[in-house]
């Protein structure tokens, strides 16, 4: 039996990763800050498709919950084999009226919490014969959209890298990159979305179901639905100014 790990899995695209790895006979880790949700969750996916959930309720920016995650990626028994890197959140205030202090604290993260558990996990995958790394990135990391979109663009960029470099070890890394969703994203975020169109949003099963059939598929990179494989496209050739205009719209 395989063990997936997913970080956020309390909410959003996590939970959606944690019921389709579930019903693919995967069994679960569930880290996240809100342990209530996470036993509820493990409850549902043990009732659901009879697999062993474990719940590790852990603040990933604070260091012994980033340590306690590790150890658990690490640990021989039960070693996990598909690693979600997919706990984050965005800022809705301008770059220049956010206190650095909060810009610092997303970018810990988005970019040093996957940093330091896909190390852990590539290395140890590397040893055992093979594994999968899923980083959950963003449209946002092809187009200028500021710290934010910047991150995201480091977790395509190293996930490119590290599917070249370790994928003849038998270790798969894949950045996923969404556009709009239908989540919380947004909602915790307390960004207007009425305004956007009902074309531009996607839903977290197909999201999700793409992202894990790309990753399994040994794939770099997946940009779910063609609509957003066109963003990705134009970003390469329109000028920033437009492209940073539809950044606005959010991840």
């Amino acid at each position: 039996m395989t063990t997936a790990l997913v970080t956020g899995a309390s909410a959003g695209l996590g939970t959606e990763f944690t019921r389709q790895l579930a019903a693919a006979g995967h069994d679960v880790v569930l880290v996240a800050r809100d342990a209530e949700r996470l036993a509820a969750l493990a409850d549902e996916l043990h009732r659901d498709h009879g697999v062993r959930t474990e719940v590790l309720p852990a603040d990933l920016v604070a260091q012994d919950g980033l340590a306690a995650v590790r150890a658990r990626i690490e640990q021989d028994e039960d070693p996990v084999t598909v690693l979600v890197n997919n706990a984050g959140y965005g800022i809705l205030t301008d770059f220049i009226d956010t206190p650095v202090a909060d810009e610092q604290r997303m970018l810990r993260l988005l970019v040093e919490v996957p940093l330091v558990l896909g190390h852990t996990a590539i290395r140890a995958m590397a040893t055992r014969g093979g594994g999968h790394v899923v980083n959950v990135s963003s449209v946002a990391g092809f187009i200028p959209r500021g710290s934010y979109g910047a991150a995201k663009a480091w977790l395509i960029s190293f996930s490119r890298w590290a599917n070249v470099r370790y994928r003849p070890r038998g270790v798969v890394v894949t950045a996923v990159c969404p556009g709009l969703v239908h989540t919380e994203f947004h909602r915790r975020m307390e960004l207007d979305t009425r305004n956007i169109p009902g074309f531009a949003w996607l839903d977290a099963p197909r999201v999700v179901r793409e992202a894990l059939a790309g990753a399994f598929d040994g794939r770099a990179v997946v940009v779910p639905s063609k609509r957003y494989r066109v963003v990705v496209a134009a970003s390469r050739v329109l000028p920033d100014r437009l492209m940073a205009a539809a950044g606005r719209l959010g991840r």
